[in-house]
């Protein structure tokens, strides 16, 4: 018999095993599906069941996938089992115009559709810390109080669909900016003789303060990459930013700059790493031939050393 404590979680990355987990810390009965359906063996230990179709058995599904057109596809798969009453909360970035199609192409389902995007990395979410921003309808918002506090220490409703992918963009922007300002800065305190260490702790009781430098200095000091977010993920959203400042003619100087170095990363191999490795991107840029700030001149491709 299906209760309101039997949640459908579609999509195990990063985030999406980070919220099964929270789930099932909470008591929850987590029903999950994934294309690799070998990403479900950590969490089968603590309690997740398998399911080849988490609609049949679900009233509530969570979707955490990597874009909107894998969100399209899952429905796609997924449909013929979809039923009046239903409610989808879809915490996959994408772009606001996808997040309006969803919500009609479920409405004519008679199926709710939520999209809340997460600001903040998976190990965030799995500490409680995110933020999430949610649209959609309203009764459909309230009717999922029970797991809004899993998700997140703090929950926006934004408006309507399509208004929480125009809020994660904006929040994803300045995050991004505020971690490669915080690369360079450890980069720049490098090159002129100042301790690391140092140096993020000066930052970190100086008005040049962001809540990045808890959450990935430590990281970028010591090398670790090991991704909590990864880097072609923020790519994939610098590029849906600068989309959708074209499409309403605003000009995104620093988000451009942030898509070459972001692109740039990838192409020397850092994509699948956590995203505080675009500090080993700017240090490979930092030990080109002329120190300029045009893409990357030199290093080896997949080069992530010690600089």
């Amino acid at each position: 018999m299906e209760t309101c404590r039997r949640v459908g979680v579609i999509g195990l990355g990063l985030m999406g095993t980070a919220i099964a987990e929270r789930l099932l810390g909470a008591g929850f009965e987590v029903v999950a599906w994934n294309r690799t359906p070998d990403k479900i063996l950590p969490l089968r230990d603590a309690g997740a069941k398998w399911s080849d179709n988490p609609f049949r058995e679900c009233s509530r599904i969570i979707l955490s996938l990597y874009n909107s057109d894998v969100v399209a596809e899952v429905l796609s798969r997924f449909e013929d089992a979809m039923r009046p009453g239903q409610l989808i909360i879809d915490t996959t970035t994408g772009a606001p115009s996808d997040a309006e199609a969803m919500a009609r192409r479920c409405r004519e389902q008679k199926v709710s559709y939520l999209e809340a995007p997460v600001s903040g990395s998976s190990a965030q979410l799995r500490r409680g810390e995110a933020t999430v921003i949610v649209g959609g309808d309203l009764a459909a918002y309230q009717a999922c109080a029970d797991l809004w506090p899993l998700f997140g220490a703090k929950v926006f409703h934004v408006g309507e669909s399509g208004a929480a992918s125009r809020m994660k963009l904006v929040t994803n922007l300045v995050l991004g900016l505020n971690r490669a300002a915080l690369a360079e800065g450890l980069v720049f305190a490098e090159a002129i003789g100042v301790d690391g260490a140092q140096a993020l702790q000066v930052l970190k009781q100086s008005a040049a303060y962001s809540t990045v430098m808890d959450i990935k200095g430590g990281k970028m000091l010591q090398h670790d990459f090991a991704p909590q977010a990864k880097l072609s993920q923020h790519l994939k959203d610098v590029r849906l930013i600068l989309d959708a400042a074209k499409e309403h003619n605003a000009a995104l100087c620093l988000a451009e700059l942030h898509r070459e170095l972001l692109e740039a990363a990838e192409t020397a191999g850092l994509g699948e790493l956590d995203n505080c490795a675009i500090i080993e991107a700017i240090r490979l840029r930092a030990r080109s031939a002329n120190g300029s700030c045009s893409p990357f001149s030199t290093g080896t491709p997949g080069e992530t050393g010690r600089g």
